[in-house]
């Protein structure tokens, strides 16, 4: 026996039916390929076109911010100019009602001793002081009314306390000096005498 190399049996050549299905195969894998291929380039595409979105600026809600932050200004600057407002007449007002006061104080003088007063004299004091106090209405401040209220500590300043019959504790009975108010904040407290 010869040992040698075994002789190859040639391989038989692929049939027609084999050779069409490995190329139906191959067709298939090109066309899986050329579709990753273009499904990739569109996620790419999507994928530039959505970071372009996002860095272009919504105007619509920029504008609407916008609106209301002008909104928000003009209203500050009205309330501001309405505090600025009553501060100014506040402060004038507390500069005024020493004039006030000492017009109140003439005329009881002038009531007081009336064979030597001027009726005309009285008469002209009462109507400047008419015309103030309609000046201060006319501004928002008010005359506090404290005779026969009961004692506020907010608004009214204790200067005495006296017994008063038919009065009840802690009813004002006599005004020194009117309170003045402006809405609710108080300008002067009124100086008043208190029941006991």
């Amino acid at each position: 026996m010869q040992s040698g190399p075994e002789p190859t049996v040639p391989e038989e050549a692929p049939s027609e039916v084999e050779l069409d299905a490995v190329e139906a195969e191959t067709e298939v894998v090109e066309e899986d390929a050329v579709t990753n291929e273009k499904s990739a380039a569109q996620a790419d595409a999507a994928a530039q076109t959505e970071p372009s979105a996002e860095a272009e600026p919504d105007y619509k809600d920029q504008w609407i911010r916008s609106v209301a932050e002008l909104d928000n200004v003009r209203k500050r600057a009205r309330r501001d100019a309405a505090q600025s407002e009553q501060r100014g007449v506040a402060r004038l007002a507390r500069e005024l009602l020493p004039a006030l006061d000492n017009l109140d104080r003439a005329i009881k003088a002038a009531e007081a001793h009336p064979e030597s007063s001027n009726s005309d004299l009285i008469g002209g004091i009462q109507l400047v002081q008419q015309e103030l106090l309609a000046a201060f209405s006319r501004a928002g401040i008010i005359r506090d009314a404290a005779l026969g209220e009961q004692f506020n500590p907010h608004q009214h300043e204790a200067v005495a306390q006296q017994p008063a019959e038919g009065q009840a504790a802690g009813t004002v009975i006599e005004v020194y000096e009117h309170g003045y108010l402006l809405g609710d904040e108080v300008l002067r407290a009124a100086k008043v005498v208190v029941a006991a």
